[in-house]
């Protein structure tokens, strides 16, 4: 082999390594910014969970570190054992728990019916795409409730949000991307088409159906400006009113309900903590066994049909 051709090779092989070690360094630093990004949404949680967990007099005493010296649970016994939080979870279970599934059947369905060439598909599909563009406004909102007469009822935290024209789209694109030969097969079977929709279609459709499960659980538990617009009765407010109000009020035992005497033992900040914990706490302890199909469900009705 000649010296230019070696001293060619040489430089090709440089280049390599030059291009690889600029290849290493950039990842370096793309991880070391995301590892800083991550660091200052966890950092925030964390201090509020180890906050919950301290005990008062360490806490007063100004001692506090992301390690407390001395573990309490004075906290959590005082908020769950008060009635105000027991009555802002049973309103906001019985949203979550009769909201959540309502969501998931009325959006699967609807997007499965656009899915397929019905009478009357142009003009629906146009008036879900409008409802996705525009909408009433508060005002109309609170009448429209007020005329069916959900005004302090659960139900008006749960009917509005039970359809939603993105989500219904994106079904609707997951559903055309099923083969039609499955239903045919089905059909000579001598499957109707509910029974298609719901023995063949919906197995087929987990990671999708689990995604937006997720998103109407969260929703749903969240809920709180519906809260505050349509319920009238303190009973009834749902959890993120009560955590609102536990957070702004400068004495929480009027929000808790429990007595003056045991809420001077525990600080408010303590307290205000445990409260966001307790609150938070549901959602973060469902999220990983739904988080496999988070992605995938998303990906696949968005980018199929």
């Amino acid at each position: 082999m000649s010296t230019v051709a070696l001293q060619n090779t040489k430089k090709r092989k440089s280049k390599k390594l030059g291009m690889k070690a600029k290849t290493l360094i950039g990842q370096l630093i793309l991880d070391f910014i995301l590892l800083l990004l991550a660091a200052t949404m966890i950092l925030p949680f964390v201090y509020i969970l180890m906050v919950s967990f301290t005990d008062g007099s360490v806490f007063i005493s100004g001692k506090f570190t992301l390690w407390p010296e001395k573990w309490s649970l004075d906290a959590y016994k005082l908020i769950l054992n008060g009635s105000g939080f027991l009555n802002a979870m049973k309103s906001t279970l019985f949203i979550t728990l009769i909201g959540t599934p309502l969501n998931v059947i009325v959006n699967a369905g609807l997007g499965y019916m656009l899915s397929k060439p019905v009478p009357g598909k142009s003009f629906i599909n146009k008036a879900v795409m409008f409802t996705m563009l525009f909408g009433a406004g508060m005002v109309p909102a609170y009448i429209n409730i007020s005329n069916l007469g959900l005004i302090n009822s659960w139900f008006a935290c749960i009917l509005p949000a039970a359809c939603g024209a993105w989500t219904v789209m994106v079904m609707k694109s997951f559903f055309m991307s099923i083969p039609d030969e499955l239903e045919e097969a089905a059909k000579i079977d001598g499957c109707g088409p509910l029974r298609i929709f719901a023995v063949i279609v919906l197995p087929l459709s987990k990671a999708v159906i689990a995604t937006f499960t997720l998103f109407a659980l969260v929703s749903y538990w969240n809920t709180y400006f519906s809260a505050i617009m349509y319920i009238t009765s303190s009973d009834k407010m749902p959890l993120q009113v009560y955590l609102q109000k536990i957070v702004l009020t400068s004495n929480i035992s009027d929000v808790v309900d429990i007595q003056i005497d045991l809420a001077n033992t525990v600080p408010q900040e303590v307290m205000r903590m445990a409260a966001v914990i307790v609150v938070v706490l549901p959602v973060i302890c469902i999220y990983p066994f739904l988080q496999k199909y988070f992605a995938k469900g998303v990906m696949i009705g968005a980018v199929k049909g």
